[in-house]
């Protein structure tokens, strides 16, 4: 969330960026933030952050323009990229960019959906951008929940947080987007995989140094920037996990334990048997139903994923998943 403010090596910076920010989001101003009303918010004010910047002090991207993959020179085989497929259409969203824009507004066809990406928690979320048939477009509201990205609707002007999937304030409380299956993978691995894919340019309307990560080192570190409501033990805060949720329950696969598999295997949330697929060298996690189909599911850091499921189950290669 911070971004330019990162561009400096982090080290002791986290901390002093984290104070700063709390400084600024004082109890005087807990029911409204950053032209955000709060009142009656369904996540205790307390717990909602100023994250630095001004409401949309980090531009989304609205007009996207795509090139196709042979023309997308500026990406490395090793860069992330957030993948999606709809249809016939296969486009790929690459981090580089997502870094310092975290929302991009698109359209595939006729179907209108918002790709959304918090640095602070590696995740990365696609949604119907539809409520009850109604089209919405989103921004970065810079608001924090769990030290994830909350962003907002221009049509309303709710809080909508990204790994709730749901409207926390404004006249859509309550409401919940449809998640959309999303494989965060590397630009080699989705190029192979889709090579007609359309790519997400650097033609965004802003200039920002796209070859410059604004977390550099971020990753590595155990420090976290923003306070969240359960802290997880186990494993690296910042260890990528695949978080899928079915039927009410919620699991975690960390990427250290499905290195020690074979890559794919059949796994049960429940009574819900799943596939999962991992690609070491590619850093690609997904599950899929007994179709065969990907399912929803969400790749971020394990930190992230516990904060917002902290009764989550967890897979442990060699063993039966435990509850936490």
């Amino acid at each position: 969330m911070p971004q330019a403010w990162l561009v400096a090596p982090l080290g002791r910076s986290l901390r002093c960026l984290a104070l700063a920010a709390a400084a600024c989001a004082g109890p005087l101003a807990a029911q409204e933030m950053n032209g955000f009303d709060l009142k009656d918010s369904l996540i205790p004010v307390l717990q909602i952050n100023f994250g630095g910047p001004d409401k949309d002090g980090i531009p989304s991207i609205d007009k996207p323009d795509f090139v196709m993959a042979g023309f997308a020179a500026f990406l490395r085989n090793d860069d992330q990229v957030l993948g999606l497929v709809r249809g016939k259409t296969a486009r790929a969203y690459p981090l580089p960019i997502l870094n310092w824009h975290e929302v991009v507004n698109d359209r595939i066809g006729k179907d209108p959906v918002v790709i959304t990406f918090c640095p602070l928690c590696g995740t990365g979320v696609a949604f119907d951008a539809r409520i009850d048939g109604r089209e919405l477009s989103f921004g970065v509201s810079g608001l924090l929940y769990n030290s994830d990205v909350l962003l907002y609707d221009r049509q309303t002007n709710s809080l909508w947080s990204q790994l709730l999937g749901q409207a926390i304030s404004g006249p859509l409380k309550g409401k919940r987007l449809t998640m959309l299956p999303l494989t965060h993978t590397s630009w080699a691995d989705w190029r192979k995989a889709q090579p007609a894919t359309q790519v997400l340019s650097t033609n965004t309307g802003t200039v920002r140094p796209y070859r410059r990560d604004p977390y550099d080192g971020y990753a590595q570190t155990e420090e976290l920037m923003f306070p969240v409501q359960f802290r997880a033990a186990g494993f690296h805060p910042k260890e990528r996990v695949l978080g899928i949720k079915l039927a009410g329950r919620s699991k975690a696969y960390p990427f250290v334990e499905l290195g020690k598999t074979s890559g794919e295997f059949v796994d049960r949330i429940g009574d819900q048997a799943l596939t999962i697929r991992y690609e070491r060298n590619a850093k690609r996690a997904t599950a899929h139903g007994s179709d065969g189909q990907q399912l929803a599911a969400v790749v971020g850091y394990w930190f992230a994923w516990y904060a917002f499921n902290p009764a989550t189950e967890v897979f442990r290669a060699g063993e039966a998943s435990k509850p936490r």
